[in-house]
């Protein structure tokens, strides 16, 4: 099976730093993967997940996207190839969710459908129905300080959808929840590999891991272990259903 994102050697230098935060990673994530990358404080799993993204170019190595029209090379596009790459092909749920506090959720979600063109109308039908999807029917119009933590992720996690994204990336999504709400948002996430998506979870928790079918453990910048490839037999099962496509014209 090709993977859906590759990386190969991939260092990172930060200026000033006396160490590398990233030392000669390969990784390999596949098609319909649930990837938690785990490790301490300062072993370099968010700077690794920003490579795998586009947000960082690294030092060196490469990393190589398998978008439909063939392979990206993702760390050799300019500022605004990179950017396009996350417009148009990647999703990402933060900690504190990064959804602009003077737009109601819906329009949050619809942004990410307008910056590709997509007009305002269908833009906000779409992401209106992601979010009766995700459990947030009635609150459309509500923003952000209207919104309990659960329901602001799920905002966001619509808006990593919205797009017809087949890989998302998650960082520390649940760190600012409480336990209950976090359970309930990881269901949501690995719901998203069941809908035919490729979920990489940046986290420290070893509960948020647990949901995954597999672990990539970092320590100073290099992989210590890695469970391996999800095989058929691991690969997640049941959960949502019904599940929804991208936005229309994808």
């Amino acid at each position: 099976m090709t993977p859906v994102l590759s990386a190969r050697d991939l260092t990172m230098q930060y200026p000033g730093g006396t160490t590398p935060a990233l030392d000669a990673v390969d990784l390999d994530i596949l098609p319909g993967e649930s990837v938690a990358i785990m490790g301490a404080s300062g072993s370099g799993k968010t700077t690794l997940l920003h490579c795998l993204a586009g947000i960082l170019r690294p030092t060196r190595g490469s990393v190589t996207f398998a978008a439909a029209a063939g392979p990206v090379p993702v760390q050799a596009l300019d500022d605004a190839g990179r950017a396009r790459l996350r417009r148009e092909e990647l999703g990402f749920v933060f900690q504190q969710g990064l959804l602009l506090n003077e737009l109601t959720a819906v329009e949050n979600v619809a942004v990410a459908r307008m910056l590709s063109g997509v007009p305002r109308a269908q833009a906000e039908t779409e992401a209106a129905q992601w979010l009766a999807h995700l459990g947030l029917a009635g609150l459309e119009q509500r923003r952000l300080g209207e919104l309990s933590g659960g329901q602001a992720q799920r905002v966001a996690i619509a808006r990593a959808q919205v797009t017809g994204a087949r890989l998302i990336f998650a960082d520390e999504p649940t760190g600012a929840l409480d336990s209950t709400t976090s359970a309930e948002v990881l269901d949501l996430l690995v719901g998203t590999v069941r809908e035919g998506r490729t979920l990489v979870v940046v986290t420290h928790d070893p509960d948020v891991a647990g949901r995954c079918a597999r672990t990539v453990t970092l320590r100073d910048g290099r992989v210590v272990s890695d469970t391996g490839p999800a095989s058929a037999d691991r690969a997640l099962t049941g959960g949502m259903t019904g599940g929804m496509t991208g936005g229309a014209d994808r």
